[in-house]
């Protein structure tokens, strides 16, 4: 059984030049392992917190160095020596040390990157890959891979805000393996690359995840963008490639009103809006409809649109337990985005799945804005069965070192990636 030596942690710069951490785990025998955690950009209120050192003077106050110290310093001094038979012992003791509801004390990213570090080394001492062993904490088999879901154009927070919706992504829809889903979206990808040059006059930009930010002047023009470059590749919208939208709508709802691409909407003119695009454009899934606190709306979207494609909770569920039992009561949702830094432990993030699952939702694994070329998450998306994942686009170093990981797990097993549409999306 894994015997904590040492945990050690250190502050390095994510994606976007801001400041995370990354701890290595020393088991006893000297055997080590390391994990760096990422950040978000577009956060719901209802996050695990990172702590951040808040001195404007040094990364405008974003600085990780607090963290990173309390690895080093407090959780090292209360585990090391300890042995851990599981994870959720392990977890549960990083809890019981920060002793607040939402990791405001030690800092959500020091906990997570001891959470996920400590089940690397365990996997290591096994001599198990990474996603057998996450597989082994759900207890469950697994033999298939996620179907990735992937960032073409972006706006809101991951690019300049042009256009009010966060994301527009492909879904490679009647491809069977992981290597080709990849080769359709760099198909895709640069076909929306040379409209975006012929039509904006743009060269490559790129927004946080690698998706590209033409200056488009509505959220339906990017749609429409999006399946020109899907018929330029030479392939079939609807057929061979679908649509994902990552509305964020948290971000352009105030006071009751949702101010998007310079018009003000209702909650029902929002839904009605919603699903004019699912009946024009091939969308199997959309993510944050409405505001993280508009409850009273949420089930009239999934009433709407919950039989024709995924209603996907990021913000409005934040991986949260207690948000999904709520969602699941009112039938708010049919699908969750798992962002395991949302909540801030693996075990957490278990019982968030298993949630999910007892609600025959679909669950896409995620990462976030702000990411690093750990590639974790890949592992993680195979071993608890993602139906989908959601890395970013075909681009950019920490986008790709978790796609070329996913590519390495195809190659070692054989395995197929998830059908799409899922059942609750059908159409």
């Amino acid at each position: 059984m894994p015997v904590i030596e040492q945990l050690r942690a250190q502050e390095i710069l994510d994606s976007r030049g801001r400041p995370t951490v990354k701890t290595c785990c020393v088991l006893r025998g000297g055997l080590r392992a390391s994990a760096s955690v990422p950040s978000g950009a577009s956060t719901g209120a209802a996050e695990a917190v990172e702590l951040r050192d808040g001195d404007p003077k040094r990364y405008r106050g974003l600085g990780c160095r607090r963290a990173a110290a309390n690895v080093g310093r407090e959780i090292n001094a209360a585990l090391a020596g300890c042995e851990f038979e599981t994870q959720e012992q392990l977890d549960g003791a990083l809890l019981s040390l920060d002793g607040t509801p939402n990791k405001s004390r030690l800092g959500a990213n020091a906990i997570l990157s001891v959470s996920i570090a400590f089940a690397r080394a365990a996997a290591a001492q096994r001599t198990v890959p990474l996603y057998q062993h996450f597989a082994d904490i759900l207890g469950q088999s697994v033999r298939r891979l996620p179907r990735p879901a992937i960032n073409l154009f972006s706006g809101g927070k991951h690019a300049g805000g042009q256009v009010g919706i966060q994301d527009v992504l492909i879904i490679p829809a009647s491809t069977a393996t992981m290597d080709d889903s990849l080769a359709m979206a760099f198909a895709v990808f640069q076909s929306a690359a040379e409209l975006v040059s012929s039509r904006y006059g743009q060269r490559l930009l790129r927004a946080d995840e690698g998706g590209l930010a033409p200056p488009a002047t509505t959220s339906s023009a990017l749609l429409a963008d999006a399946v020109e470059a899907i018929e330029k590749a030479g392939l079939k919208p609807g057929k061979d490639v679908c649509l994902a939208v990552d509305v964020a709508a948290s971000h352009f709802h105030r006071q009751r009103r949702y101010a998007l691409d310079g018009r003000d909407y209702s909650a029902d003119e929002i839904i009605e809006m919603l699903t004019n695009w699912v009946q024009i454009w091939p969308i199997v899934s959309i993510e944050d409809g409405l505001g993280e606190d508009d409850f009273s709306h949420w089930p009239k979207l999934c009433a709407a649109l919950g039989g024709r494609v995924l209603v996907m909770g990021d913000d409005f569920l934040c991986t949260n337990p207690a948000r999904i039992q709520r969602a699941l009561a009112s039938h708010s949702a049919n699908a969750l985005l798992l962002k395991v830094n949302q909540i801030g432990t693996l075990t957490e993030a278990v019982t968030a799945l298993a949630l999910a699952r007892g609600g025959q939702w679909q669950v896409m694994v995620s990462a976030r804005s702000g990411e690093t070329e750990d590639d974790w998450l890949a592992d993680l998306a195979v071993g608890w069965g993602g139906d989908q994942i959601k890395i970013g686009s075909i681009t950019q170093s920490e986008r790709l070192a978790k796609y070329n990981r996913l590519l390495e797990i195809e190659r070692e097993t054989g395995w197929p990636v998830n059908t799409w549409p899922g059942s609750a999306a059908s159409k």
